[in-house]
């Protein structure tokens, strides 16, 4: 039977027989999308401002990346890494421009969790001396292989995973003394989201990034940015470390690389990448050429675009919008925004806020239980904006007014 002929609670009964139940899904099952807008089986619009995890940069269904995708399909689909193809080494080319220039060097995979987890093969392969730890941050996240998962300084993700790769130390966020005294000389590198995603939507301190460049140079460490979810304009800079005047050994980047697609990349500079030398690491499908393809698209639409200055834009608009609420509401304890990654810490419990959202017709996301987290599309529209934040204004107001008829009683 085919999946357009059945119904929503067709649908809700197959995955519910037939899928591994490892996610906590809404029970809507989404049938279309364009730009900012998603629909579901039953006819209902939804605005999206978690546009695909924030893998839809873009908005749904970029009409770029439909359109190279559909002219690549007809030419060549995938050949294996041990040949050359033309996308591939194009797509590298404008990866490295924007990031090391010359000097970089890319490796292709296909998620954020395989791209941090050839960062760490290849600062093992780099180190001297036998070097292996890595210093992760607490509240970071880097993927769900069992690497990268040791690597994400959060014990909820560990349990009943042990035991775990060993050779990361945590250290506080933001905290530079701490980091200092967890460097030993078995230290080989520093590994760190420029501003942390699931985390909460947390900026680093003044002066934190610099002084962790600081450390790595003068201790002969490799500094890794996890760029899986601040990456390829999300910001509002083609990366985040380009706020910060900082510059990393090694990038990885994922999430919206490819315009929707999956994609990965790790980027390294000429003088580290030979030593991810030839049977030490692969990827089947990294770089095939859909995805190159695609991943060319969404660098040339957003120069085309001029969707780097959009999303500056439209961050300042959340601001505009949100801050009178976040000053107006008891609830709401912090708000944090860089570009168009935008949290929004409460004092309550987020999880019924997002589920009272999708029934006003609006999606976003809950991370760290109290933190309300947009990653909107930089082609929102600014009606779309007010739409989303006059929504978000009804929903949390409604909560505000609950909390204080609890207090009362």
């Amino acid at each position: 039977m085919a999946t357009a002929t059945l119904s929503t609670s067709d649908i809700l009964q197959q995955f519910e027989r037939y899928v591994v139940p490892n996610y906590i899904r809404s029970p809507i099952v989404i049938e279309r999308g364009s730009g900012s807008q998603v629909w579901d089986t039953d006819g209902n619009r939804y605005l999206d401002f978690f546009n695909g995890w924030g893998c839809n940069l873009l908005g749904h269904c970029p009409p770029t990346i439909i359109e190279a995708v559909r002219d690549q399909l007809e030419t060549l689909i995938h050949v294996p890494n041990t040949w050359h193809t033309g996308p591939q080494g194009s797509w590298a080319e404008l990866l490295c421009e924007r990031s090391f220039g010359t000097e970089g060097r890319a490796f292709f995979c296909n998620s954020g969790a395989e791209a941090n987890e050839a960062a760490i093969k290849l600062t093992r392969l780099h180190a001297k001396d036998g070097r292996y730890k890595i210093i992760t941050f607490e509240g970071g996240f880097h993927g769900r292989t069992l690497a990268t998962t040791a690597a994400s300084a959060q014990p909820k993700f560990h349990a009943g995973l042990g035991p775990l790769v060993a050779g990361f130390v945590y250290a506080p966020f933001g905290d530079l003394d701490a980091v200092v005294h967890r460097i030993d000389d078995q230290t080989a590198a520093i590994m760190i989201e420029p501003v942390q995603g699931e985390g909460g939507v947390r900026v680093p301190p003044d002066g934190f990034l610099a002084g962790l460049r600081q450390l790595a140079d003068q201790h002969g460490l490799l500094l890794i940015f996890d760029e899986v979810q601040t990456g390829c304009g999300r910001t509002g800079e083609w990366f985040g470390y380009q706020h910060f005047q900082v510059t990393p050994d090694i990038l990885t980047l994922a999430k919206a690389l490819c315009g929707g697609l999956a994609g990965a990349a790790m980027i390294t500079t000429a003088a580290i990448a030979p030593s991810l030398r030839p049977g030490m690491h692969a990827s089947t499908f990294g770089g095939n050429s859909i995805a190159a393809r695609a991943g060319i698209a969404m660098i040339e639409t957003i120069e085309r675009d001029g969707l780097l200055n959009r999303a500056k834009q439209l961050s300042a608009a959340f601001r505009k919008h949100l801050t009178p609420l976040a000053q107006e509401l008891d609830i709401v304890d912090q708000l944090r925004i860089c570009g168009l990654m935008i949290g929004l810490e409460l004092k309550i419990d987020a999880k019924p806020v997002v589920a009272e959202c999708v029934r006003h017709g609006l999606l976003i996301n809950c991370t760290q239980g109290t933190v309300l987290r947009l990653l909107p599309a930089m082609t929102l529209s600014d009606d779309e904006l007010a739409e989303g934040c006059e929504i978000l204004a009804e929903v949390l107001r409604k909560y505000q007014v609950e909390q204080i008829s609890s207090s009362i009683a």
